[in-house]
């Protein structure tokens, strides 16, 4: 009968390693059931996972990786596997798996034991880690730091909403977000990306800058904090906040567009995604003038947004046409994927206020991105420690693979 064995390997990194070693299996006719390997500032950790056949027993196969291991200055260890454990091992292959993404300035110890708690208590097992940033400098004092580690997991939690809401408490007490997303095929294959405007694609809530020129600011963000918060009609706060307007220069628009300043990582983000041959575009309850500004700045593909009523050159105080609320956008992200002929799952939507809520909910990964706490606890993931590129986080991708 063959024998399996799991032979670990960990030491200083070297060229050449892994042919040395697989050499020796070769001549000997070992079968590799599996292989990994991780590195960690140039130390290497190997793992192989063997079948002997019958006519190895007696042969020397493990004493020459002993003394290869030896020659190379690595540390070795055997460790005989039972047929029972290595099937209970391959069917433990169609458990479900999760990820959960840790995001942040930095991420520390703290965080990975009370996340790794949650994960413990939930019965999923973490199977990898993997560091998504970059590596950083020992001093590292850039206040646009990223920090990023990607947790594969196996099993089937008690209660998805629980394990949620563990991590929104330790999100909120560590200053960390934590993302946790089912591992499916749609998860690498996203296709379509769509934002929000005011206060995620841009820094600004472009309705108080206008009402700054009209001189209503204060009345105005009264209204559009409470809409944000959920706690007005988003339809009728539009129409309260536009009718303040009333009379404002066309010619001021113009002037507020040349103010706005991006949100940190955007042009990162949506440079990264038109590279990769993604469409984007921009949903927004604002106003159509200031996306078309944005898409001519950044190349976006869509925009749809609310459109200011002009009559002689000044404002009337009204809007034109359909109000894009939180169903209007909704239906839009639905129009938008079928004219691109892009299944829902492979839909990116970001936003930060109530009103994004439905389409949000309607992507196949919806963030809330530095949203009210109603908005967060709502939407299925969030970031609020780093700039609007840490969706790339969640999207599983390395900073090492980024061209920008």
């Amino acid at each position: 009968m063959s024998e399996i064995v799991l032979v670990n390997l960990s030491g200083q990194d070297q060229p050449g390693i892994t042919s040395s070693l697989m050499s020796i299996l070769a001549e000997y006719d070992v079968r590799i059931l599996d292989i990994g390997q991780a590195m960690i500032h140039d130390t290497l950790a190997l793992g192989i996972l063997l079948e002997l056949p019958d006519k190895t027993q007696d042969s020397p196969v493990l004493k020459d990786l002993l003394f290869e291991a030896h020659q190379l200055d690595l540390r070795i260890q055997f460790t005989p596997i039972s047929q029972p454990e290595y099937e209970q091992w391959v069917r433990n292959a169609n458990q479900q798996r999760y990820v959960v993404t840790l995001v942040g300035r930095s991420v520390t110890a703290d965080q990975i034991a009370r996340i790794g708690r949650a994960i413990t208590d939930n019965d999923l097992n973490i199977e990898d880690i993997v560091r998504l940033s970059g590596r950083s400098p020992l001093h590292d004092e850039d206040p646009n730091s990223r920090a990023c580690i990607e947790l594969t997991l196996r099993g089937r939690p008690h209660s998805v909403d629980s394990m949620k809401a563990d991590f929104l408490d330790i999100s909120d007490e560590l200053g960390i977000d934590i993302s946790f997303q089912e591992d499916n095929f749609y998860r690498r294959n996203r296709r379509l990306v769509v934002f929000d405007m005011d206060s995620t694609l841009i820094q600004q809530e472009v309705i108080n800058e206008l009402a700054a020129e009209a001189g209503v600011r204060e009345k105005v963000t009264e209204v559009t904090e409470a809409a944000m918060r959920g706690e007005i009609d988003f339809t009728e706060s539009l129409r309260q906040r536009v009718a303040l307007l009333e009379g404002l220069p066309e010619s001021v628009l113009q002037r507020v567009a040349h103010r706005l300043t991006l949100t940190e990582g955007a042009e990162r983000l949506i440079a990264t995604l038109q590279t990769l041959g993604y469409r984007t575009g921009v949903i927004s309850g604002g106003f159509g003038y200031f996306g078309r500004y944005l898409q001519e700045q950044l190349g976006l593909d869509y925009v749809h947004a609310n459109e200011l009523e002009i009559v002689d050159g000044v404002l009337t105080g009204r809007v034109s046409g359909p109000v894009v609320d939180g169903e209007r956008k909704a239906q839009l992200l639905q129009d938008i994927a079928a004219q691109e002929a892009v299944d829902l799952a492979q839909v990116i939507a970001v936003g930060d206020g109530a009103n994004d809520l439905p389409m949000l909910r309607l992507a196949g990964l919806g963030i809330a991105f530095h949203a009210k706490p109603l908005v967060q606890k709502s939407a299925r993931q969030a970031i609020s420690t780093i700039g609007l590129d840490g969706v790339l986080y969640l999207m599983g991708m390395k900073d090492s693979e980024n061209p920008h």
